[in-house]
């Protein structure tokens, strides 16, 4: 499982990939919620929904390439859509899916469930 995850940064760098997931995070479950509560197509009810669990995600840490990758993958599709709300601005899709796509691709950092579930173990003898 280990492969999966490119870095599990300590630091100043761990430090900006959790700011950098607790952004993603609060931005798609935020933006999910208010377009779900403008009553869209279902698809879109759908799509929103993916992005919403993978926002609540990124926010813990859980999964971080799956749902970042599930994430941008629900708003390019979005965005693809083109359905015509104050909330689905084709630019803060676009946002969010850069956001989502650069979490999926750099890894969690040390400050995360993936990290304690999946990160290196230091054995004491």
């Amino acid at each position: 499982m280990q492969r999966l995850f490119s870095t599990f940064a300590d630091g100043w760098p761990g430090a900006g990939l959790l700011l950098l997931r607790l952004l993603t995070g609060a931005a798609l479950v935020n933006f999910g919620i208010g377009s779900i509560r403008e009553g869209p197509p279902p698809l879109t009810i759908v799509l929103q929904t993916v992005g919403i669990v993978a926002g609540v995600a990124l926010l813990a840490g859980l999964f971080t390439p799956v749902t970042g990758a599930l994430a941008a993958i629900s708003k390019t599709w979005i965005a693809c859509l083109q359905i015509p709300t104050h909330l689905n601005d084709p630019w803060i899709a676009l946002v969010q899916i850069i956001l989502a796509a650069s979490l999926a691709m750099t890894g969690p950092g040390a400050w995360s469930i993936d990290a304690r579930r999946f990160g290196r173990k230091h054995i004491d003898l």
